[in-house]
């Protein structure tokens, strides 16, 4: 795929007629976490922005439209605090309610409706037709600015714009024009995947061998290659998948020189060739990440998916060392994935970062296919002109 050709084949939330008054349909990915009843993270509240200001500030009627998955609460109404006050979004409570269409018809211009959770309704996660077009009936517009769920077949992704003149929102808009620019990576670029996920990201590194300078493998991902090199990794988990040769004898993928590993006598640092059979890789080695910075500083573009260690049992040294370490650097950095946002957030370095994607799957997907189920719905919206 051409840099930048998907965005040029979808209308945009800018080519849709005068919104003045109008009703629109926007599907946002509102999927915050929430810690003692509270919005913890609103790093996608804060992406979501522009968008409903652009709608806000035109007068357009606009109803929200998200899903949430939550330990703590199964209904968005908790959400709607998070917004600031010039974004004055209310929660309208069920979506499929007879005074739903009502209540947006008699809305004033630029008022802002949030709709409860998408997840509720089973016709959502099952792709229903009837109840994509029970959704429709609720807007004049449909506007799609969910990247980071569009590959998935959902009803609201991929039903919707078969009912009515659909666009992408700017949010979309932005992922696919930042994510195009790895496709074709100046010659010093560096990947770095990482985190799970073997069956997907082996593949990307496969795919862009041709295309990226250097790519680093790391955290699951690298326990592969090493067990591939006959190189012990204990008790580390790895995939039961094979890696082509041309992959392992690349003098482009870069791997772990030492590693952190977990012993009965808790974190020790051990070459990543000197791992013992009871132990278990958690963690990129200091020496690891020293090659990594050098390798940054020669390095313009930079791409990281996924943390060098076991995050959620709370081995984020190394991640942290290199988000630190990118975020300071020259290189235009593009960063994905939700554990590796999470670490990023935590540190209070998301501003410094070129791009910062909402999608972990979706960018995922979209890296290897250049497209999503959501971007091939707006294409083929029967509406367009």
């Amino acid at each position: 795929m051409a840099l930048g050709k998907e965005i040029f084949a979808l209308r945009t939330l800018r080519d849709l007629p005068n919104l003045s008054g109008r009703r629109v349909v926007l599907r946002l990915d509102l999927n915050v976490p929430f810690e003692n009843g509270k919005v913890a993270d609103s790093f996608r509240i804060e992406k979501a922005l522009p968008t409903l200001e652009l709608l806000h500030n035109i007068g357009a009627k606009t109803a929200i439209i998200s899903h949430i998955e939550s330990r703590e609460t199964d209904s968005l109404e908790a959400v709607t605090v998070a917004f600031p006050p010039e974004v004055p979004v209310r929660f309208a409570g069920d979506a499929l309610a007879l005074s739903a269409k009502r209540r947006l018809t008699d809305l004033s211009p630029g008022g802002l409706l949030l709709f409860e959770n998408l997840r509720l309704y089973a016709g959502e996660a099952a792709g229903s037709r009837r109840f994509a077009e029970s959704l429709s009936e609720l807007g004049e517009f449909y506007v799609n600015d969910a990247f980071s769920v569009s590959h998935r077949p959902h009803a609201s992704i991929v039903g919707l714009p078969r009912f009515l003149p659909s666009a992408a929102g700017t949010l979309f808009e932005k992922e696919i024009q930042e994510l195009s620019r790895s496709f074709h990576p100046p010659t010093a670029s560096l990947f770095i995947f990482a985190g799970g996920k073997p069956a997907t990201k082996i593949p990307l590194a496969e795919k862009f061998l041709d295309r990226a300078g250097k790519i680093f493998v790391g955290g699951v991902l690298a326990n592969d290659f090493f067990k591939a090199k006959g190189l012990e990794i204990g008790r580390s988990a790895c995939s039961s998948g094979g890696l082509s040769k041309r992959l392992l004898e690349s003098p482009k993928i870069i791997l772990p020189v030492d590693v952190v590993v977990g012993t009965e006598n808790g974190r020790a640092v051990r070459r990543s060739s000197e791992v013992g059979r009871n132990e278990e890789i958690v963690d990129a080695g200091p020496q690891t990440l020293k090659l990594l910075e050098e390798e940054v500083r020669r390095t313009l573009y930079i791409l990281w998916n996924g943390p060098l260690g076991s995050y959620e049992d709370g081995d984020s040294a190394g991640s942290e060392k290199l988000a630190s370490v990118l975020a300071y650097g020259g290189a235009e950095t593009v960063v994905g994935g939700g554990d590796t946002v999470a670490i990023i957030s935590r540190l209070g370095l998301l501003p410094r970062f070129k791009f910062v994607s909402t999608g972990g799957g979706a960018m995922l997907e979209f890296l290897a296919k250049g497209t999503l189920p959501g971007i091939e719905a707006l294409k083929r919206n029967f509406h367009l002109s």
